[in-house]
């Protein structure tokens, strides 16, 4: 199966404009991201893509359970199938940034499969019972013959797997009532282009992400790597890990240890974090401008060496190369992170892309 690409964005309440230029120039699919106190609430930006594109898929990349109830989010999914018949795809996990900016760890396993299976069965039409407020409940939808949402329009799906990165925030789900889990791999990434991989394997439905959170990011032409165009297109994705490993004892390790050659690095982060105020709360200040752009004190920490072992940043044949030797492994999709304040990078990408 050949290799199609796709996009990553942080979402704005205008993103449809984002999106609908990536469905011109062939994207195949659009993740948002889910970090409220960041981004622009995920399903607004969604729907407005969805009324102004035709072809592209749009995927929540990734749902955070414990934003919205698990009944919200099955009626906002079934709404959005109605305004993009077969073009919803639901990818869910334990949460990071969205988390992290609240003061919170990740959500417990238990809860994320309890979760979807409350979204599954609600967007297959089943009255099944859930548990609120510290009591059961059978819950359903009451007149979804109405038309309001859409329970009956379905997306095809493929089986997916992955690299492993950091442990699995499992996950997704392609078309509001999919059904099989599948593992997908979460890319994303700047200097120009980014990463979603998918490993295709045929008959299956559903699909399951590692999340990783590091990602890809390219050049057309050869420049240093700590480059002002690096800097913006791959550091905010490079200094991610340092966000992470500088709260592992308060928030949880996420299984993505740096190389030994960037503990100086890590250390000099720290230092930096600890003079962040106010003291109780360093993650406010840690976790502003996460994969959006590079805040004024990262760019000491945010070297060429680090930007080169945590993103997917090198000269055009290169980056091709690499992309052709993931399709020859069996990878389907590959996603790439669009900048914020780098639209460009649509463009950039598309034509490295259609090189390959």
């Amino acid at each position: 199966m050949a290799m199609d690409y796709g996009i990553f964005l942080a979402p704005f309440a205008d993103s449809w404009k984002i999106v609908k230029r990536a469905e011109t120039l062939g994207y195949r699919r659009a993740w948002f991201y889910d970090t409220q106190l960041l981004n622009a609430e995920l399903f607004v930006s969604m729907a407005a893509a969805a009324v102004q594109t035709s072809t592209i898929r749009l995927a929540t990349g990734v749902l955070i359970p414990s934003n919205r109830i698990a009944p919200v989010t099955a009626s906002a999914l079934a709404s959005l199938n109605a305004l993009a018949p077969g073009r919803i795809d639901f990818g869910i996990s334990t949460g990071f940034t969205a988390r992290r900016t609240l003061g919170l760890g990740p959500v417990k396993l238990g809860d994320l499969e309890e979760y979807v299976r409350v979204v599954r069965g609600l967007l297959a039409r089943e009255t099944l019972e859930w548990t609120f407020e510290g009591q059961k409940r059978k819950i359903r939808f009451l007149n979804p013959e109405v038309g309001a949402i859409n329970l009956t329009t379905r997306s095809p799906a493929r089986r997916g797997d992955g690299p492993a990165g950091a442990p699995a925030r499992r996950q997704a789900r392609r078309g509001p009532r999919a059904r099989d889990r599948q593992r997908r791999p979460r890319r994303r990434g700047h200097r120009r282009h980014a990463g979603r991989l998918a490993r295709s394997r045929p008959r299956s439905r559903t699909v399951c992400t590692r999340r990783p959170p590091s990602a890809a990011a390219s050049s057309a032409r050869a420049r240093p790597a700590d480059s002002p165009r690096a800097r913006a297109q791959a550091g905010p994705t490079a200094t991610v890990a340092l966000h992470s490993l500088v709260e592992r004892e308060a928030f949880g390790d996420l299984g993505r240890p740096l190389p030994p050659e960037f503990h100086p690095l890590l250390e000099r982060y720290r230092q930096i974090y600890r003079g962040y105020e106010p003291a109780d709360a360093r993650y406010l200040s840690n976790h502003r401008g996460h994969l959006m752009f590079l805040r004024p004190e990262e760019h000491e920490v945010c070297t060429a060496e680090l930007i080169r072992a945590t993103t997917f940043t090198g000269p055009r044949d290169e980056l091709q190369e690499r992309i052709r030797a993931l399709g020859a492994a069996g990878f389907n999709h590959l996603g790439i992170m669009i900048r914020h304040g780098h639209p460009e990078m649509l463009e950039e990408w598309a034509e490295l892309l259609n090189g390959v």
